[in-house]
């Protein structure tokens, strides 16, 4: 008897607004932990990075004659998951199609009812996910996992009660599963963080987050869970053996949240002298850093992070609940950049009640910072966040106008602040010439980007995104 066969892929295609693409953790850890538990033959593809349209992906699937296809995809390509649900289902009709990641988690029953799909995980996957091929193993129904979204054999939609199962010891994950994945890709296209192309891996050594952020999702909920620092190591080490690869990006949402973590991670790629290049593409959170834990990133190898402005307004970071000192923000930025650190920021614009005034607050701190580099995104509003909770009650109108798919957050256009579309896309724009037109600014980019003969392809994007406002979403 033939092992079960799972065809696993992360759904999306490049674009001119976006035309980067990371390793799929979220699917990487589900295929590793599902063949540690289960006799199982595993196909996985990242289709953004291979950047092949739903035909081929599909035929891909057909080829390898799977018994369970997993997808995962953001909201914006949920087009695109539609199509390849459909063309699966056509292809190879006696397979299971079960769906996760973000888009799934985001809306959960609004996602699963517009797919050709047998079930939807919402949350964590992969406990969820081994006891659906377990269940598809032994001829069972679904009805027995938590917090899972189905469809019966009359073709209802079923909720199960409860929420997806989570793994409590993050220890206990295995390796990421690079091994089936063509890591090659990923160093011969642009990376989310605009860094040179290059051999790298991306790890994700936490979960869930303390914090209440009204924008943000919650697909890993509040609890702070993560590996210890000897647990991400000894994971480093072993990348390191086995791909030669000495450059790694961690996502996590709040790397930096245990401060005793960060100095142990540190002490011990030192004490390994495993010669790492480190990026926090996701960001730290900035206000809590200290110099001590800059000092011990920078000795393990951290060149470069993101740092997490959002708005300039003491009352907005209220209202969204950040709640983020903006003092120590820029006191942590400028450490970090004192160190050598390349420092990149992320703003919002286009809160709910935001101001003409709070507008300028978020240019003029940005601006007056010390950051390399940022992007001036417009504030989204995604369902199931309080976010959007907070504009359904009370501007329920400009809901209405958002397109979440089939273009980039970066192209969204939507205003939930109390000024003008013209008025904020005009700040926006403005936002992008302030800032990176300071001579000082121009000067330390060209000082201390990581390669020079990279920089001019990241001119075309500047250039789109100077003109937000001028072009319609679509075109995205």
């Amino acid at each position: 008897m033939r092992k079960r066969r799972l065809f696993l892929a992360n759904i999306g295609r490049r674009r001119v607004n976006s035309p980067s693409a990371t390793p799929p953790v979220g699917i990487l850890s589900l295929a590793a932990y599902v063949r540690e538990r289960l006799d199982v033959e595993i196909r996985l593809v990242d289709q953004r990075a291979e950047n092949w349209p739903t035909e081929r992906l599909v035929r891909e699937a057909l080829a390898f004659e799977p018994d369970i296809v997993g997808f995962t995809a953001l909201t914006s390509f949920a087009g695109m998951l539609r199509e390849a649900a459909c063309g699966v289902r056509q292809a190879c009709p006696e397979a299971w199609i079960v769906v996760g990641g973000p888009h799934a988690s985001a809306l959960g029953v609004q996602a699963f009812e517009s797919l050709d799909a047998d079930a939807l995980v919402m949350g964590e996957g992969e406990i969820a996910f081994e006891r659906i091929i377990e269940a598809r193993i032994e001829g069972e129904d679904l009805s027995e996992i938590p917090g899972l979204i189905w469809r019966n054999a009359a073709g209802e939609t079923v909720l199960n009660a409860g929420t997806a199962p989570i793994i409590e010891d993050l220890d206990h994950l295995p390796f990421l599963a690079y091994d089936l994945l063509n890591r090659d890709r990923y160093a011969t296209i642009p990376r989310m963080s605009q860094l040179p192309p290059g051999p790298y891996l991306s790890l994700f050594t936490s979960r869930g987050c303390p914090y209440q952020c009204a924008y943000c999702h919650n697909i890993f909920g509040k609890r702070f869970r993560m590996q210890s620092a000897e647990r991400v190591v000894a994971e480093i080490d072993h990348l390191v053996r086995a791909y030669g690869v000495h450059e790694f990006e961690f996502f996590d949402d709040v790397f930096n949240l245990d401060g005793r973590r960060v100095l142990d991670f540190s002490r011990l790629v030192t004490e390994r002298d495993l010669k790492l290049r480190i990026d926090f593409p996701n960001a730290v959170r900035t206000d809590l850093l200290t110099e001590e834990q800059i000092d011990a990133l920078v000795a393990a190898g951290m060149y470069r992070s993101s740092f997490a402005l959002e708005s300039g307004s003491p009352r907005i970071q209220k209202l969204i609940r950040k709640n983020l000192d903006i003092d120590k923000f820029l006191n942590g930025v400028r450490m970090a950049v004192d160190r050598g650190v390349f420092a990149h920021g992320f703003t919002m614009l286009g809160f709910p009640t935001e101001t003409e005034e709070e507008l300028r607050m978020t240019l003029d701190v940005a601006c007056e910072s010390r950051l390399h580099t940022a992007t001036f995104f417009t504030v989204i509003p995604y369902p199931n966040t309080e976010l959007y909770r907070m504009v359904e009650a009370t501007a329920p109108e400009k809901l209405t106008r958002v397109v979440y798919e089939d273009t980039d957050y970066t192209g969204i256009q939507v205003n939930l602040a109390d000024v003008s579309d013209a008025t904020l896309y005009a700040y926006q724009r403005k936002a992008w010439r302030q800032f990176y037109m300071k001579p000082g600014r121009v000067y330390r980019i060209l000082r201390d980007y990581p390669s020079l003969r990279h920089l001019p392809s990241y001119v075309p994007l500047y250039l789109l995104r100077l003109a937000k406002g001028f072009w319609s979403p679509a075109k995205t």
